[in-house]
């Protein structure tokens, strides 16, 4: 699979969505639909950015039982998107499901992921709060281990993670990776981050870029400074 730059609209509305994404007037970006945009305007706001021609990831990190999650799955594989992704801490049980609901009659589905750890989770709050003992990079292998077993495509994790995930389990696993920064970028809510070039070499799919591309002055030109890194 070609690797590629997600852009995370993380807006309120779909009218700053569309403002946004207006500005990409000779690209069609790979986009990241999270909870904050999907819970203001549901399921339209997904139908209106495949209608533009966009790739969606639809970013929801499910995590409950397994008969609901395969149940919401169902119901989300009818949207068209091209991921999804849930909480590899809600068992393997639960992933098994997922993947049971997100499959179509016809046998196709979207790439399903399974979130490892967040970005925004050091080692020492996974130790303190989480009480997971061992390291971090452990734990995320082990995630990823339970979700291939399950039958997943790939696994969120940090870029930092990334490279680990592949030695794990195997080159065509996908890696998907926020916590993307330009040098010179704010670092924000997030710990465990890394530039668009370093994901590249350490074994990134594909990086989800949020604030570094929706606050630049020019998004288009930051845009394509994370493609000349990333895909080059």
């Amino acid at each position: 699979m070609n690797r590629d730059v997600i852009i995370a609209c993380d807006f309120a509305t779909a009218e700053e969505t569309y403002a946004f994404l207006n500005h990409f007037a000779e690209e069609k970006p790979f986009v990241k639909i999270g909870m904050e945009l999907f819970y203001a305007e549901g399921p339209s706001i997904v139908r209106e950015l495949h209608r533009r021609g966009h790739k969606i990831f639809l970013d929801l990190k499910l995590h409950d039982i397994p008969n609901t999650v395969q149940k919401a799955m169902s119901v989300l594989s009818r949207l068209d998107v091209d991921m999804v992704n849930l909480h590899a801490a809600g068992t393997k049980a639960m992933m098994e499901a997922a993947l049971k609901g997100l499959t179509r009659a016809d046998g196709s589905r979207p790439i399903l992921l399974a979130v490892t750890q967040l970005t925004s989770t050091s080692e020492e709050r996974m130790h303190e709060e989480l009480l997971i003992n061992g390291s971090i990079s452990n734990c995320v292998c082990h995630y990823a281990q339970m979700a291939k077993e399950a039958g997943l495509d790939g696994v969120v994790c940090s870029p930092l993670e990334a490279g680990l995930v592949k030695r794990q389990c195997g080159e065509s696993f996908l890696t998907v990776t926020p916590g993307i920064r330009f040098v010179d970028s704010a670092v924000g809510d997030q710990v465990r981050i890394t530039t668009p070039a370093h994901a590249k070499e350490i074994g990134s799919d594909f990086i989800v870029v949020g604030r570094p591309i929706t606050a630049a002055a020019d998004p288009v030109a930051a845009y394509r400074q994370c493609l000349k890194e990333f895909v080059g």
